[in-house]
């Protein structure tokens, strides 16, 4: 206990001395300048969350604190090193991160939309940039999105004009070559009345090392904007990936997330969704598949504040060996959100007995006329399926690989492109043949 302790003092001390180093170069942003100082010192106040507090009590951060990590350092990468991550090749657009910092020379961009450094839309869009960031995604209560308003340089804004229909996904592909560093990606994504996107999401590393991302996203949905978002996690196993999303429907908007944790020795996911007018549909699914001592933790919140409206959540995980799993999905129905449908359901398959799963969803409702359910189950593989395949000549790896992949297929079959949902099953798939106990 001593030791961590030790180690928690020298990595906040490590904080604040960055703070101080990258003061002077920070205020010469126009980005989130005069709420940097602001959210540092709600950090100061509030620390690292422990055990102690609800929404962490299951994830323990402190193996984060032997790091030591500093700021990321911009670079440079050729081309042929973003290849093997394109999903979709000449079918996507794709704006590429790399260490948190937007990348124009290797980013391909639809002229259908308006896509760029967060740091350059300050300078150029201020009116969306001052209306919608950090207004949305509050940093009182969390540490990390405190320290990522704090220090957040560039990220990736986007900004989709009303009665725009964008035929080709946009990939946005963030590349880590850092080595025991943080990198603070920060997001904007807005999207006008009557337009419609798809967004795919991937985080990949290119070299085998602690590191951590520290990422925060807003997203806003104009009225009957229709987004599907794909996320995929698939860091390096050494890595700490730590991500909070806000976003905000208007009336008759549609917003589907699929969210696909691969990697990472600890990741935390925060997903924040209000329904703020009528009509607006919500749908997040999410599939995590965690070994060794990877810790997936998944924290959703589906904030129903008016009526007629409907949302649906299913998450699944495959968790092995010492693995842990966390799920909490909250699902608020407010006073005057009468009419009100919402399903939600988290599954897990446990292939060890050491293997853990810690979920709780539920509900909070206080209108009277809604539809709404929940539940949890946990299981194990089907021993009579694994025997019927064996003794049709299927192998003990295949058979093992199928019924996960079956298990998986409730969630990747709501990936909307389908040339996305091919390469993402192929994937898992061989995730699954890399790993059979």
């Amino acid at each position: 206990m001593k030791d961590h302790n030790r180690a928690k003092s020298l990595y906040l001390s490590r904080i604040a001395s960055e703070f101080d180093r990258l003061r002077d170069d920070l205020k010469k942003q126009r980005l989130l300048n005069g709420t940097r100082d602001t959210a540092m010192a709600r950090f100061a106040e509030i620390g690292f969350p422990t055990k102690r507090h609800e929404k962490w009590k299951h994830t323990d951060i402190r193996s984060l604190f032997s790091c030591q990590f500093e700021t990321a350092e911009a670079v440079s990468l050729k081309k042929e090193a973003i290849d093997p991550f394109l999903l979709l090749g000449d079918e996507e657009n794709f704006v590429v991160c790399v260490n948190g910092r937007f990348d124009r020379k290797l980013s391909r961009i639809s002229e259908e939309i308006i896509a760029c450094s967060l740091a350059h839309a300050a300078e150029t869009r201020a009116d969306l940039v001052d209306t919608h960031l950090a207004k949305h995604l509050g940093f009182q209560n969390s540490a990390f999105v405190a320290l990522n308003t704090a220090f957040a340089t560039d990220g990736i804004f986007i900004y989709v004009p009303d009665h725009t229909i964008v035929e080709k996904p946009i990939h946005l592909l963030h590349l880590s070559d850092n080595e025991r560093a943080t990198a603070y990606p920060r997001h904007l994504f807005i999207m006008g009345r009557n337009s419609r996107i798809q967004l795919i999401e991937s985080y990949h590393s290119l070299r085998k090392s602690p590191y951590l991302n520290n990422c925060a996203s807003e997203i806003i949905l104009g009225n009957n904007a229709r987004v599907e978002h794909l996320k995929i996690q698939s860091e390096d196993e050494q890595a700490f990936h730590i991500a909070a999303r806000q976003v905000c429907q208007s009336r008759g908007s549609l917003y589907s997330s699929v969210a696909i944790d691969l990697g990472g020795s600890l990741s935390r996911n925060d997903l924040n969704v209000l329904l703020d007018a009528e009509g607006i549909e919500t749908n997040l699914y999410g599939f995590y598949l965690a070994r060794g001592s990877q810790l997936v933790d998944n924290h959703t919140f589906i904030d129903h504040a008016k009526p007629h409206c409907q949302s649906a959540e299913l998450y699944k995980g495959v968790l092995s060996d010492h693995a842990v799993g966390v799920f909490s999905g909250k699902v608020l129905v407010r006073k005057d959100a009468q009419k009100t449908k919402a399903f939600q359901q988290n599954q897990t398959l446990l292939l060890s007995q050491d293997a853990k799963i810690n979920s709780k969803p539920h509900l909070k409702i206080f209108a009277d006329d809604v539809k709404c359910s929940h539940g949890a189950t946990v299981g194990e593989l089907d021993e009579e399926a694994l025997f019927y395949m064996r003794t049709r000549g299927i192998s003990e790896e295949n058979a093992h690989a199928m019924l996960r992949y079956a298990f998986a297929q409730d969630v990747l079959a709501h990936i909307g492109n389908k040339t996305a949902r091919q390469r993402v099953e192929e994937i898992v798939m061989e995730r699954f043949k890399e790993h059979v106990n």
